[in-house]
């Protein structure tokens, strides 16, 4: 009976899992980056002020009229770079905005080339990050092409801009020397007119490593494309790409607000009261139909204009996330055994502190854990052994009273003979399902983890395994660990008839199949798992010797003798 009860919700947990897997859609990948990019014109949508109804995003502003003469500016376009210990930012004078974020610690591809933040192959009239807008659709144009004149010091930059009409516009960019936050300020005057522009943050992010990880369907269970997120300190919000037109709009005290992917966020970290509105962007084709990708643009409106506002545009990093903000951890998800897989991940990485290899450190970190468990599975699998023995016995008493309609009160007695059965043999028919169900948080916490955690992101394990975050490229793993889960289910005890155990044998060719196109860090840690179960089923085989099956008693040689007692007895009958 319990095996059937585990067995059920380990299916169900299968179900959820072959539906997320077989009809989630894929992310399809983006066309490789360029370190080069068009030059692109000025803000596309704004929301509405705080506090004002939502209005439909207009059309790009057209640029700067020709008639306009900067008093303060500059006469050519240029890049201005600046680089931290994490980050190498390639800002424009032409708006001031973010033109490139290129992430040094992370890798796009094999080549070695870092991960650039700011998607390229994007429409001519889509913003660059920290682009601005006004309610006075005619200095839009001005404030993201007009050439600015840039002043770089250390870690900081300037854009100021002042043409005849009056128009005076600065933009100041702080970069963290040892994180990946932009701290923010912005002032629009005209006259003696002062404007709280709208902060616009192009189409993003521009990731695509995570996006190769198979090619097939199967992989939109286990890649995140953009979606939007926010924390309003209640708890945090997920909108995925296809879903945000429903409600663009959100207003409130955010502890943080933006767009994120499997690994990577821009977001606002605690701005205060505010506005954003999400917009979905999809990129064009260039090689083919599959390379089009679903991106998303956001618009912030804060209260007052932008002074010191932190903006975070860099991986999700636990420890980096924790070092920005307390809450800003919840932007990795963990699901519900978050408090589980956040420990899982200090041991894991403490592991790889000796180790220097993921995937070893996940080896380890399996061992240690199936340790911990070791007594849950060993209870576990005595109690299927006890209740192994009684499935004759059991069954001769379900045979009895087979004919027998389930209302009928005549039935009440087979439930009594099969509880008196149970306390005479001292079996707890509980207690073989309760210890493996223990376990599960443990299981869940750990595939989260693996998951999720951008510590596996391109890194390497051994032999062809380069990319613990990426699948076996030659399917070994996957079909290694089919092979050791039906060897596991063949040594397993089960309660279940010949025909049910037949049945389960598919499990493992589901799952292989489900695997072929998971992380291979996920495959390595299960697959270890599966090897260490196996050996401890045969030394829990060897430890309690082979299982004694128990003689069924013909009908004549029984009778109830106390059913409230809670005890039978053989009759002494003699022929």
């Amino acid at each position: 009976m319990e095996r059937r009860i585990f067995l059920a919700v380990f299916l169900s947990f299968l179900v959820v899992y072959a539906y997320q897997a077989l009809f989630v859609p894929a992310q399809p990948p983006e066309p490789a980056a360029t370190t080069a990019r068009p030059q692109r014109g000025g803000a596309s949508s704004a929301p509405a002020p705080v506090g004002a109804e939502a209005r439909p995003i207009p059309a790009e502003p057209a640029p700067a009229a020709p008639g306009e003469r900067a008093i303060v500016g500059e006469t050519s376009e240029r890049d201005v770079v600046i680089e931290t210990r994490t980050v190498r930012a390639v800002f424009t004078n032409r708006g001031g905005r973010i033109k490139q974020w290129f992430l040094k610690q992370y890798d796009e591809d094999s080549a070695g080339h870092s991960v650039n933040l700011v998607p390229t192959n994007v429409p001519a009239d889509t913003p660059l990050p920290f682009s601005l807008r006004v309610d006075e659709g005619g200095l839009t144009p001005t404030l993201n092409n007009a050439l600015y004149k840039a002043t770089a010091s250390g870690n900081q930059v300037t854009f100021e801009y002042e043409g005849v009409s009056g128009l005076r516009v600065r933009k100041a960019f702080t970069l963290d020397p040892q994180s990946y936050v932009v701290t923010f300020t912005a002032s629009v005057q005209q006259g003696d007119r002062t404007f709280n522009p709208y902060v616009q943050w192009g189409p993003g992010l521009g990731d695509i490593g995570a996006t190769k990880s198979g090619g097939s369907f199967f992989t939109g269970n286990y890649v995140q494309p953009p979606q939007a997120i926010y924390h309003t300190g209640e708890k945090v919000e997920r909108i995925t790409a296809a879903k945000v037109a429903e409600s663009p709009v959100h207003e409130g005290s955010f502890r943080f607000a933006g767009v994120d992917d499997h690994y990577f966020i821009a977001a606002t970290v605690n701005p205060g009261p505010a506005r954003i509105e999400y917009r979905s962007v999809m990129l064009p084709a260039t090689t083919s139909p599959n390379t089009e990708r679903q991106l998303l643009a956001q618009t912030y409106h804060f209260t007052q204009p932008p002074s010191n506002i932190k903006f975070y545009f860099g991986p999700k990093s636990f420890d980096v996330l924790k070092s920005v903000d307390a809450e800003f951890v919840r932007a990795i998800h963990y699901g519900i055994f978050a408090w589980l897989a956040v420990p899982l991940l200090g041991a894991l990485k403490w592991i790889f502190g000796f180790t220097h290899n993921y995937g070893w450190a996940i080896i380890l970190l399996t061992i240690l854990i199936n340790i911990v468990i070791f007594p849950l599975r060993h209870k576990s699998v005595v109690s299927m052994r006890k209740m192994q023995a009684l499935q004759p016995q059991l069954k001769a008493i379900q045979d009895r009273y087979t004919d027998l309609k389930v209302t009928d009160p005549a039935r009440q007695k087979m439930n009594t003979e099969v509880m008196n059965l149970y306390r005479e043999k001292g079996v707890n028919p509980a207690s073989g399902c309760i210890p493996m169900l223990l376990t599960l948080p443990v299981l869940f916490a750990f595939y989260s983890l693996l998951q999720q955690s951008i510590e596996l992101r391109g890194a390497p394990f051994a032999l062809w395994i380069h990319d613990l975050s990426h699948p076996d490229p030659y399917f070994v793993t996957p079909l290694l660990m089919g092979a050791s889960m039906f060897w596991q289910q063949k040594i397993t005890p089960s309660t279940a008839d010949p025909t049910q155990q037949r049945v389960m044998m598919i499990m493992p060719l589901m799952l292989s199949v489900m695997f072929l196109w998971a992380p291979s860090g996920l495959v390595l840690y299960w697959f270890v798992s599966n090897l260490w179960a196996i050996g401890q089923q045969y030394f829990t085989n060897w430890l309690i010797g082979p299982p004694v099956v128990q003689a069924v008693r013909p009908p004549a040689e029984r009778k109830l003798k106390n059913a409230g007692a809670g005890r039978t007895e053989r009759a002494e009958k003699r022929s």
